[in-house]
């Protein structure tokens, strides 16, 4: 008597549905994995639902205005600005402080 299953049909069976899923994973990974990865790999912006790999713009280029060179530069510039701000604030606060001694002294010698 013939069987339909028998165990060289069964292995052969699972070889080739094992060999077609393992070629599916590759296919897949090929056409939507690997393009993103390309993307985000040369600084780029990867859009998963458009497949888009867009490059990033700045703000200074699209307002026209002029660039502040590079985010070292515009940092210490700005760190330059704040440490100026909070040496004016000191400064005032030392003035206030000043004025206030000297009152307290004109009202301890009337």
């Amino acid at each position: 008597m013939n069987r339909l299953l028998t165990m060289k049909r069964l292995s052969i069976a699972f070889l080739v549905t094992f060999a077609v899923l393992i070629g599916a994973m590759f296919t897949y990974d090929a056409i939507v994995v690997a393009p993103g990865d390309r993307c985000e790999a040369g600084g780029k912006w990867w859009d998963p639902d458009g497949r888009v790999c867009a490059q990033p713009v700045s703000i200074a280029e699209i307002t026209g205005r002029p660039l502040p060179g590079t985010r070292a530069q515009a940092s210490a510039e700005k760190n330059r600005e704040l440490v100026a701000i909070e040496d004016d604030l000191a400064a005032r606060q030392k003035a206030r402080d000043t004025d206030a001694d000297r009152q307290r002294a004109a009202l301890a010698a009337q």
